[in-house]
Protein backbone atom coordinates (compact mmCIF):
# COMPACT_ATOMS: atom_id res chain seq x y z
CA UNK A 1 0.00 0.00 0.00
CA UNK A 2 3.01 2.24 -0.26
CA UNK A 3 2.03 3.83 -3.56
CA UNK A 4 -1.57 4.53 -2.54
CA UNK A 5 -0.48 5.99 0.79
CA UNK A 6 2.06 8.29 -0.80
CA UNK A 7 -0.41 9.38 -3.47
CA UNK A 8 -2.96 10.63 -0.95
CA UNK A 9 -0.41 12.00 1.52
CA UNK A 10 1.21 14.06 -1.26
CA UNK A 11 -2.16 15.22 -2.60
CA UNK A 12 -3.14 16.81 0.73
CA UNK A 13 -0.54 19.64 0.70
CA UNK A 14 -1.08 20.08 -3.04
CA UNK A 15 -4.76 20.85 -2.48
CA UNK A 16 -3.91 23.17 0.42
CA UNK A 17 -1.62 25.16 -1.88
CA UNK A 18 -4.21 25.14 -4.67
CA UNK A 19 -6.88 26.27 -2.20
CA UNK A 20 -4.76 29.18 -0.96
CA UNK A 21 -3.82 30.24 -4.50
CA UNK A 22 -7.46 30.00 -5.53
CA UNK A 23 -8.41 32.05 -2.49
CA UNK A 24 -6.01 34.85 -3.42
CA UNK A 25 -7.06 34.88 -7.08
CA UNK A 26 -10.79 34.84 -6.31
CA UNK A 27 -10.67 37.34 -3.42
CA UNK A 28 -11.47 34.50 -1.01
CA UNK A 29 -14.64 33.31 -2.69
CA UNK A 30 -16.06 31.13 0.11
CA UNK A 31 -17.43 28.07 -1.71
CA UNK A 32 -14.49 27.20 -3.95
CA UNK A 33 -11.87 27.95 -1.30
CA UNK A 34 -13.67 25.89 1.33
CA UNK A 35 -14.17 23.00 -1.10
CA UNK A 36 -10.51 22.86 -2.06
CA UNK A 37 -9.42 22.94 1.57
CA UNK A 38 -11.93 20.23 2.43
CA UNK A 39 -10.59 18.10 -0.42
CA UNK A 40 -7.13 18.50 1.14
CA UNK A 41 -8.52 17.25 4.44
CA UNK A 42 -10.22 14.32 2.70
CA UNK A 43 -6.99 13.32 0.95
CA UNK A 44 -5.14 13.54 4.27
CA UNK A 45 -7.73 11.34 5.99
CA UNK A 46 -7.57 8.70 3.26
CA UNK A 47 -3.76 8.78 3.31
CA UNK A 48 -3.71 8.39 7.10
CA UNK A 49 -6.14 5.46 6.90
CA UNK A 50 -4.04 3.74 4.24
CA UNK A 51 -0.86 4.32 6.28
CA UNK A 52 -2.44 2.76 9.38
CA UNK A 53 -3.77 -0.16 7.35
CA UNK A 54 -0.37 -0.74 5.71
CA UNK A 55 1.23 -0.89 9.16
CA UNK A 56 -1.17 -3.67 10.22
CA UNK A 57 -1.01 -5.96 7.18
CA UNK A 58 1.82 -7.73 5.40
CA UNK A 59 3.37 -6.23 2.29
CA UNK A 60 1.43 -6.94 -0.88
CA UNK A 61 3.04 -8.27 -4.08
CA UNK A 62 2.46 -4.82 -5.63
CA UNK A 63 4.78 -3.29 -3.01
CA UNK A 64 7.69 -5.59 -3.91
CA UNK A 65 9.93 -4.01 -6.55
CA UNK A 66 11.07 -7.48 -7.69
CA UNK A 67 7.64 -9.11 -7.38
CA UNK A 68 6.33 -11.53 -9.96
CA UNK A 69 2.81 -11.74 -11.36
CA UNK A 70 2.18 -15.17 -9.86
CA UNK A 71 2.66 -13.79 -6.33
CA UNK A 72 -0.75 -12.13 -6.64
CA UNK A 73 -2.54 -15.32 -7.68
CA UNK A 74 -5.31 -16.78 -5.57
CA UNK A 75 -8.47 -15.52 -3.95
CA UNK A 76 -8.70 -11.75 -3.67
CA UNK A 77 -11.88 -11.66 -1.60
CA UNK A 78 -15.43 -12.92 -1.39
CA UNK A 79 -17.70 -11.59 -4.08
CA UNK A 80 -21.26 -12.52 -4.95
CA UNK A 81 -21.23 -13.07 -8.70
CA UNK A 82 -25.03 -13.39 -9.06
CA UNK A 83 -26.09 -10.68 -6.63
CA UNK A 84 -28.88 -8.31 -7.66
CA UNK A 85 -28.40 -6.00 -4.66
CA UNK A 86 -25.80 -3.71 -6.31
CA UNK A 87 -28.31 -3.08 -9.10
CA UNK A 88 -30.96 -2.21 -6.49
CA UNK A 89 -28.54 0.19 -4.79
CA UNK A 90 -27.64 1.83 -8.10
CA UNK A 91 -31.33 2.31 -8.87
CA UNK A 92 -32.00 3.84 -5.47
CA UNK A 93 -29.01 6.13 -5.95
CA UNK A 94 -30.56 7.30 -9.21
CA UNK A 95 -33.89 7.84 -7.46
CA UNK A 96 -32.17 9.87 -4.72
CA UNK A 97 -30.43 12.09 -7.27
CA UNK A 98 -33.73 12.49 -9.10
CA UNK A 99 -35.24 13.55 -5.79
CA UNK A 100 -32.70 16.36 -5.51
CA UNK A 101 -33.99 17.77 -8.77
CA UNK A 102 -37.71 16.98 -8.50
CA UNK A 103 -38.58 17.10 -4.82
CA UNK A 104 -37.52 15.85 -1.44
CA UNK A 105 -40.39 13.38 -1.25
CA UNK A 106 -38.78 11.39 -4.09
CA UNK A 107 -35.45 11.49 -2.25
CA UNK A 108 -37.06 10.00 0.88
CA UNK A 109 -38.54 7.15 -1.16
CA UNK A 110 -35.10 6.47 -2.68
CA UNK A 111 -33.43 6.61 0.75
CA UNK A 112 -35.93 4.09 2.17
CA UNK A 113 -35.38 1.75 -0.77
CA UNK A 114 -31.62 2.26 -0.39
CA UNK A 115 -31.72 1.13 3.23
CA UNK A 116 -33.61 -2.00 2.19
CA UNK A 117 -31.08 -2.66 -0.58
CA UNK A 118 -28.11 -2.10 1.72
CA UNK A 119 -29.48 -4.45 4.37
CA UNK A 120 -30.18 -7.06 1.69
CA UNK A 121 -26.65 -6.79 0.33
CA UNK A 122 -24.97 -6.96 3.73
CA UNK A 123 -26.99 -9.97 4.87
CA UNK A 124 -26.97 -11.75 1.51
CA UNK A 125 -24.90 -14.66 2.81
CA UNK A 126 -26.81 -14.90 6.08
CA UNK A 127 -29.89 -16.62 4.64
CA UNK A 128 -30.91 -19.13 2.02
CA UNK A 129 -28.51 -21.50 0.28
CA UNK A 130 -25.46 -19.39 1.14
CA UNK A 131 -26.09 -19.16 4.91
CA UNK A 132 -23.04 -19.87 7.04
Amino acid sequence: MKIETRLFIYLAPFFVVVGVVYGFWSSWEPVGTACLLLVAGLAAMIGAYLAMTAARIDARPEDDAHGEIEQGAGDQGVYAPWSWWPLVLAGTGAICFLGLAVGWWVFYIGAALGIIGLVGWVFEYSRGVHAH
